[in-house]
């Protein structure tokens, strides 16, 4: 039963993970490594386009990825990025040869010294959550106040926030601060419910990210239509 249970859960994750932005999206679904939506400069990331034997290539909806190493692996095809630069910001999709296209994935490659480390992909409801305030220059123990949609909502002496079990509550803006060191771009969180119809279970989650001093999230989508 315990099995049984986990391989439902898993393929329940699966079609979460198969979200679009249009109608022409099949089985083909973007995800990022690691899997977090802010990264610092100079960072490596790789994007992998899963359920694909061919594609057109990851690429940014606005701009242009400046250097992307393509390899096959055993589910589709990977985009390795070595070095990230802030101009490389953006969102970013894989679209096979034949016009399907993956979700968005948004990436915020950040200047300064603090990140927030959050899923660039959806939560489900009801799952475990860390959100971690990263120090460019240090990876020792320190302080980290952490927001909710402008909100101080917690302090943590270890630079991790950790939710239980997400629910629809939990979803909003967040950033994180560190004292002496600066605060980190605000990112989306978005938390999927459960939906027993498999015509309707999946997710158009479109994360955007907000520098430090930006009030206004413009463009915003999320949820199903």
């Amino acid at each position: 039963m315990v099995f049984r249970a986990a391989c439902i859960k898993l393929l329940i994750t699966v079609k979460i993970l198969l979200c679009a932005h249009d109608d022409n999206v099949g089985a083909v679904f973007l995800r990022v490594v690691p899997n977090r939506s802010q990264f610092f400069e100079y960072e490596p990331v790789t994007f992998h386009c899963e359920g694909v034997s061919h594609y057109n290539g990851v690429h940014k909806l606005r701009g242009k990825i400046k250097s992307c190493t393509n390899e096959k692996t055993a589910t589709g095809l990977s985009c390795s990025i070595k070095n990230l630069y802030t101009d490389e910001s953006g969102e970013f999709i894989c679209e096979t040869g034949g016009g399907e296209k993956s979700n968005i994935i948004n990436i915020t490659v950040a200047a300064g010294s603090v990140i927030l480390e959050s899923p660039a992909v959806p939560v489900m409801e009801g799952e475990a959550v860390t959100l971690s305030c990263r120090n460019k220059t240090t990876s020792s123990n320190f302080k980290a106040e952490f927001y909710k949609d402008g909100q101080h909502i917690r302090s943590s002496s270890t630079g991790n926030m950790t939710i239980g079990r997400v629910s629809k509550s939990d979803e909003g803006l967040y950033k994180c601060s560190i004292s002496g060191a600066g605060e980190s771009p605000v990112s989306w969180l978005t938390v999927t419910g459960q939906n027993t119809d498999d015509d309707t279970l999946y997710s158009r989650a479109i994360y955007y990210t907000l520098h430090p001093g930006e009030t206004e999230l413009k463009g915003l989508k999320k949820g199903a239509e």
